[in-house]
């Protein structure tokens, strides 16, 4: 498809979409301006989500610890778009992606598919839509152009991976202090991104320290965070793996994950997952109790507070997943009669 079919439905966009009123000759507001009751009679299109939930148009940054597993998720996210299947529990809508994965080669790469696609030929989607490339210039000095030419190629551009961040990054100017270069690294990614309504996500790492708020981990200044319309980081904890998520289009997430031959999958929201491992493990220490037991001696069989257990077994009793026999005793269900 020709550059200028492919443009037209963004210039027909464009030429539907109202404008602000003209301001006149000696009028020095910047063009851009527009006065607030005219934006509320302005119809935008729809933000499109890329993976639903997850991903949208835009830039996102994904971060995580080295060798977590966030090559693979990218990896599944391009397959998922590619091939109209399945990531995170989420149904993508087919379109084309690029997966720039600069720290791999061919050989990983093609590991990589064989592990994640059906075994049986006759099973695999069709990834014609896939572009993979394992080397690509720095963001200043042509990965603009390499992304507007894999665009201009593409039947119907949704997804662009750059894995990793840190392959493509420009070199600090003497000039610019640490949040000025982290912001100037990202800013011409987003921009491309918003003009063309296509997600891109950018793969980083994290820092060690752990932190109050997970998204604060991501390495480098506030200035990448501040550049990027979606962060998710992938971490483990105590509790296991979790992608945690917040954006300017995506509702605030924390899912808990499961990790499996190369392949992530959603568990549940991250609270309500750890609420019913809590739960199993109160029931089975219950089960296996000779009598009735006290939240204190719960606590000390499965390793949480006492605190935590008072009012879980409370939820636990209005559910019927315990019975409280006396004040502060509780025992199995099914031990009773």
């Amino acid at each position: 498809m020709k550059a200028e079919q492919r443009d037209e439905p963004a210039r027909k966009l464009l030429r539907e979409t109202p404008r602000a009123a003209p301001i006149a000759a000696n009028d020095n507001r910047p063009a851009t301006a527009v006065n607030a009751q005219h934006l509320l009679s302005m119809e935008f299109p729809p933000v499109v989500y890329v993976v639903p939930g997850v991903i949208a148009e835009g830039l996102t940054i994904l971060g995580g610890r080295p060798k977590l597993g966030k090559s693979w998720l990218a990896l599944d996210m391009c397959i998922a778009v590619a091939s109209g299947g399945h990531v995170l529990g989420a149904e993508c809508e087919k379109g084309d992606a690029l997966y720039l994965a600069l720290e791999d080669n061919q050989r990983r790469l093609q590991d990589r598919l064989r592990t994640l696609l059906p075994p049986l030929k006759s099973l695999q989607p069709d990834l014609l839509r896939l572009e993979l490339d394992t080397e690509a210039p720095k963001i200043d000095a042509g990965l603009i152009g390499r992304l507007d030419a894999w665009r201009m190629q593409a039947s119907k551009p949704r997804l662009v991976v750059v894995d990793t961040l840190a392959m493509v990054r420009p070199a600090k100017k003497r000039t610019q202090d640490s949040y000025e270069a982290d912001y100037a690294a990202l800013s011409p990614l987003q921009k491309w991104a918003g003009e063309h309504r296509v997600a891109v996500v950018v793969v980083t790492h994290v820092r060690k320290m752990e932190a109050s708020d997970p998204l604060e981990m991501i390495s480098g200044t506030n200035g990448l965070t501040g550049a990027a319309d979606s962060i998710l980081v992938l971490n483990r904890d105590t509790d296991g793996p979790k992608l945690y998520g917040r954006g300017r289009d995506i509702e605030e997430l924390e899912k808990a994950l499961r990790f499996d031959n190369g392949k992530w999958s959603v568990l549940g929201d991250a609270d309500d997952v750890k609420r019913s491992a809590e739960r199993r493990a109160v029931l089975a220490a219950l089960d296996d109790a000779i009598s009735p037991m006290s939240p204190a001696e719960i606590a000390k069989v499965i390793g949480k507070p006492k605190g935590n257990l008072n009012v879980l077994l409370t939820k636990m009793v209005k559910d019927g997943e315990a019975i409280k026999v006396a004040y502060g005793l509780y025992m199995h269900p099914g031990k009773t009669g």
